[in-house]
């Protein structure tokens, strides 16, 4: 811990009324110590984190922690708060608060420092003393663990705790004691994975329990021994990520929580898995199954199966989404370098397996747009595969990619893809919940499930679905290609819209994703409505480059610097570079590039421009019809764009003044709340 946190990382006045900027208040005694290179981009990175699910614990305890490429060290900064910051725990606000920074793709030797800091916070005396300190430094030696944490004296006589028999005292009266073993996982894998899991030990410890805990932190995992899982009586997972290996735990009880109860109600957890191991519940566990009890209400499990519907179909299709996009880009691209040396034509040249000469032009033009016509076969079966991945874990994957295939051969294409992918999730699914004997159990996600699912998928694509949403997908192309006028304004309008709002998100990928299947055979409307894609995409990192450098006063140091690298960002379509911007200011920021990208999609498609190429930003002009009128939309949006972000941050200016003067008659309290 000695290089973890020092005297300058602790805060025992902390100020913040919120958990933003609590968080804040840390992050910026990180930053002067060097140890974290962007605040406002390790902000949005705790934030993200948070987003995934609340970071406060009983017992007045809040830990927010995230990875971050913005961190250079591992980093703990500790603030005491007198009022107390909701972080999200049952039980109230918390007053020791811990922002614990670590590297992206840091190893295990922190991790281990961090876990045993989470361990310790499940430990009465050592709140206490974080609690009673006055010294910052003695506080950091108390944190690193270089001072002594002394036992509390009992209240009076007589009132010591009672504690229950150790594991050793109960095998020495001729019994074995009853056997746990749990799997504890948290995104990032820094804190609460290793809290939940003192936190059962300790409670075994109390119960007479044996509780042997695997920690599944992001890190990597050590697995149980196989010995130990065969002789354990049940198994608590306490998990906010799907644990790993789920087939080793077949066969026994299981109490199947998120990682939150795993810390604040072990002896519960422990005591259900008693009495279901007492009733002999043996729960029905494959390779891709979560478990069917899941022992929380629903609540913290990692996997989609509690989530309202559409949050659950929105995460199947990003799976899909997420594992089409590498084969738009390489073979998108590579196509559109063949139209460049080649010219359109070149999409009808010969097989350059018999036709290939190595000093023509047109050979390696033809070449080129044959590998990447390769790639872009991939598209529709990879993106049916992911979903029903995504879905149902990997037996899902061959009827998936079948179903997939399929939806090409009966000319269904992006929508038949969608549906099959779902279709193959939902078959997959179905088969896994039907019980079968312990012999079939092996053979079951390497043979059984994918031929019957493949079967099942097969028919009804070609027999049942196929068709029709062959007829669909047509009648789709055939509107794309008659837009013309008010109504391709409006659909460059949606598109703007939605290639904005979340920058990288669900909805602006389901625009990309939407584009790039029109690529997949190519009309006069689809390409229309990949060129207005791609132009609202730019616009959000181009205009706020620009708000940075016309208005520098209104944006921090750190803005102005990822303002610079923005016109790249933009430059080059990566909407997401105007994150930061919107994590800081999503009030001011995300509306005002909305409104920019709904101006350059409706001018794009208004304009007539068109586009062949997936990707590239100004880097694929040349493949880009109507080139001039597509780079004046964008100019236009980029322009919308930064005068309301201007507009908007320069009305701001005067709050600060005004907060101040309260601030002068009002509470301390007041005046953080303003400023946060």
């Amino acid at each position: 811990m000695s290089e973890l946190i020092t005297a300058e990382l602790v805060d025992l006045d902390l100020s913040a009324a919120t958990k933003d900027a609590a968080a804040r208040s840390l992050a910026e005694r990180m930053v002067a110590a060097h140890r974290v290179t962007d605040l406002d981009g390790f902000l949005a990175d705790v934030a993200a984190r948070e987003a995934q699910m609340p970071t406060g614990l009983d017992g007045g305890i809040g830990i927010p922690h995230c990875r971050s490429e913005h961190v250079n060290a591992p980093t703990l900064a500790f603030g005491r708060s007198a009022a107390g910051i909701d972080f999200g725990a049952a039980d109230g606000p918390a007053d020791l608060i811990f922002l614990i920074a670590a590297p992206a793709g840091s190893d295990d030797d922190h991790l281990t420092i961090l876990s045993g800091l989470a361990r310790r916070l499940m430990a009465p005396e050592f709140t206490a003393a974080l609690r009673a300190g006055t010294d910052p430094a003695a506080v950091a030696a108390l944190i690193r663990g270089e001072e002594p944490v002394e036992e509390p004296a009992p209240e009076a006589e007589g009132t010591e705790p009672e504690a229950g028999p150790e594991p050793e005292a109960v095998e020495a009266a001729g019994s074995v004691p009853f056997r746990i073993v749990a799997v504890t996982s948290c995104p990032t894998g820094i804190a609460h994975t290793y809290m939940a899991a003192e936190s059962l030990a300790a409670a075994g410890r109390a119960e007479g329990v044996e509780v042997t805990v695997e920690t599944q932190g992001s890190g990597g995992f050590k697995k149980l021994d196989p010995a130990v899982i065969a002789a354990a009586d049940a198994v608590i997972w306490a998990h906010d990520v799907e644990v790993r290996e789920k087939a080793r735990f077949r066969g026994k009880p299981l109490v199947d929580v998120g990682v939150k109860a795993g810390i604040n109600r072990p002896a519960e957890l422990i005591a259900e898995a008693r009495r279901k191991a007492e009733r002999g519940e043996i729960a029905a566990v494959s390779e891709t199954d979560g478990g069917k009890d899941s022992g929380d209400g629903g609540a913290g499990r990692s996997g989609a199966d509690h989530a309202h519907f559409g949050v659950r179909l929105r995460t199947y299709l990003m799976s899909g989404v997420s594992y089409m996009v590498p084969f738009v880009a390489a073979g998108g691209l590579l196509i559109a370098l063949s139209f460049a040396i080649g010219g359109y034509e070149i999409a009808s040249a010969k097989s350059v397996a018999d036709h290939f000469v190595w000093g023509e032009a047109d050979s390696w033009a033809a070449l080129l747009n044959q590998i990447g016509s390769a790639a872009f076969a991939f598209l529709v079966p990879v993106l049916a595969g992911y979903i029903a991945y995504g879905m149902a874990d990997r037996p899902a994957l061959v009827p998936g990619f079948v179903g997939g295939s399929i939806a090409l051969t009966v000319n269904a294409g992006f929508l038949g893809g969608l549906v099959a992918g779902l279709l193959a999730g939902a078959v997959v699914m179905a088969i896994q919940r039907v019980p079968v004997h312990a012999t079939l159990r092996g053979i079951m996600p390497v043979l059984v499930i994918p031929l019957i699912a493949s079967a099942v998928v097969g028919i009804l694509m070609f027999i049942v679905v196929g068709k029709p949403i062959a007829s669909l997908q047509n009648a789709l192309t055939d509107w794309l290609n008659d837009l013309s006028g008010s109504n391709a304004v409006i659909l460059g309008v949606v598109l703007g819209l939605m290639m904005c709002f979340d920058m990288g998100g669900p909805l602006n990928k389901v625009a990309y994703a939407f584009a790039v299947g029109g690529l997949a055979d190519p009309t006069d409307g689809s390409l229309k409505v990949m060129a207005a894609v791609m132009a609202a995409g730019m616009v959000p990192p181009l205009a706020m480059a620009l708000a940075t450098t016309v208005r520098k006063k209104l944006f921090t140091k750190t803005e102005r610097e990822n303002g610079r690298a923005a016109w790249v960002l933009g430059a080059s379509f990566i909407t997401e570079g105007a994150i930061p911007f919107a994590a800081a200011d999503p009030l001011r920021v995300i509306p005002s590039v909305m409104a920019g990208g709904a101006v350059t999609g409706a001018l794009s498609m208004a304009f007539g421009a068109t586009l062949r190429a997936p990707h590239g930003g100004v880097f694929v002009v040349p493949l880009i019809g109507e080139p001039f009128l597509y780079l004046l939309a964008i100019a236009a949006g980029t322009l919308v764009a930064t005068a309301l972000v201007v507009l908007l941050k320069g009305a701001r200016r005067a709050a600060p003044d005004a907060a101040g003067e309260a601030g002068a008659t009002g509470s301390d309290d007041s005046r953080v709340t303003v400023a946060a």
